[in-house]
């Protein structure tokens, strides 16, 4: 059994295939899943798991270059905002885009991860570094 890392092995497999500049959204439980990518659901019930939670697991494994976030997250999710800021602390790129955009990009991830999250715009777009 492994011991280290992600224990979901569909987030696992993801982030081990994952190369520089890919990207993986992390996704509230509302974010339309666009035809085409793989959608690793992890949520359980409304508000289970968190996105915080979530996201946190992911960066534990997963060396990020630059995070995207929906512009509306700035005023109607403080919480999401705020987590932004700390990426920019830690020198990831942080980048807002209007959330009809966000929707957009999400056609080029690998995979969306969706979590059991109901707050409006927690949702993160995650591009891979290089631990090198």
């Amino acid at each position: 059994m492994k011991k280290l890392g992600h224990l979901n092995r569909d987030i696992a497999r993801v982030l081990a295939g994952m190369g520089h500049t890919d990207s993986l959204v992390i996704a509230d439980c509302g974010l339309p899943i666009p035809d085409g990518v793989e959608c690793i659901d992890v949520s359980l019930k409304i508000g289970t798991p968190g996105f915080f939670d979530v996201l946190d697991t992911v960066l534990a494994d997963f060396k990020v270059e630059r995070a995207v976030f929906a512009s509306e997250s700035l005023t109607q999710n403080t919480a999401v905002a705020g987590r932004a800021g700390q990426f920019a602390k830690t020198g990831v790129g942080i980048e807002y885009v209007a959330h009809e955009d966000f929707k957009r990009l999400c056609k080029h991830a690998k995979a969306v991860i969706r979590t059991g999250e109901c707050s409006p715009y927690a949702n993160v777009i995650l591009h891979s570094g290089v631990i090198f």
